[in-house]
């Protein structure tokens, strides 16, 4: 699943998966699925054969969609598939395939996954935060609400969603962002109602996990102009 543009997110039992327009989520058979689009997003979709399916993570996935992924995916869902004097033969479009395996293959896994909490405590903070993703309590004081101590909580964390408190809220608040920003609304705002103290901040740990700026994204995502932009360069 790709959005050429906007914001998607894959919601199976082993959580949520955000993807905005530079990345491509992978769902394997036999996973229940919801998805749901957020702001103005055209969503591709591309099914692959077991013999292609089996080359890449049996569980969901996120990865970060290459220049060649990205054209391979506009060329496998585009109007030429729709033209039957036109439309890609099955070799070429086995081929097309092919290539796109290749490219995921090759990609980096996103940090852009939620996973779905099991432990009634965890999922009482998860329900909280996710109702109001600026809340700026510690853990400390989260446990105080659900009746357990921070250590057990830290645990928890680490055991279940494989993760720290702080990376995991930091995950909920930039999907929160993502969905802001392609809604419309601008850097400043979003930052205070995702719970950054100033706009700075924020946009250091957006630019951190998505790979480049909520300024440049929000363009970017208008206008389609996506390259495979990894954090750090």
């Amino acid at each position: 699943m790709y959005a050429a543009s906007g914001v998607l997110t894959v919601h199976t039992e082993r959580g949520t998966s955000i993807v905005p327009a530079n990345r491509a989520a992978w769902t394997p058979a036999g996973f229940t699925h919801q998805h749901r689009a957020h702001g103005d997003t055209d969503m591709r979709i591309v099914f692959l054969a077991s013999s292609l399916a089996r080359l890449i993570p049996d569980r969901p996935a996120v990865f970060l969609a290459s220049d060649l992924a990205r054209e391979v995916l506009l060329a496998l869902t585009g109007p030429r598939n729709y033209d039957a004097a036109s439309a890609y033969s099955r070799s070429a479009r086995w081929r097309l395939l092919r290539v796109l395996v290749d490219e995921l293959r090759e990609a980096d896994e996103q940090p852009l996954h939620l996973p779905e909490p099991r432990d009634d405590r965890l999922r009482a903070i998860a329900r909280m935060l996710d109702e109001n993703p600026a809340e700026n309590a510690t853990l400390d004081e989260l446990g105080k609400r659900t009746g357990a101590s921070t250590r057990t909580l830290s645990r928890l964390f680490r055991d279940e969603l494989g993760m720290s408190f702080y990376e995991w809220r930091t995950q909920l608040r930039i999907y929160h962002a993502l969905v802001l920003l392609a809604d419309g609304h601008d850097t400043t705002q979003t930052a205070h109602a995702c719970g950054w103290a100033n706009p700075s901040s924020f946009i250091a740990a957006f630019t951190n996990v998505i790979g480049t700026t909520p300024g440049r994204y929000r363009t970017d995502r208008r206008t389609g102009a996506w390259a495979s932009r990894i954090p750090g360069e």
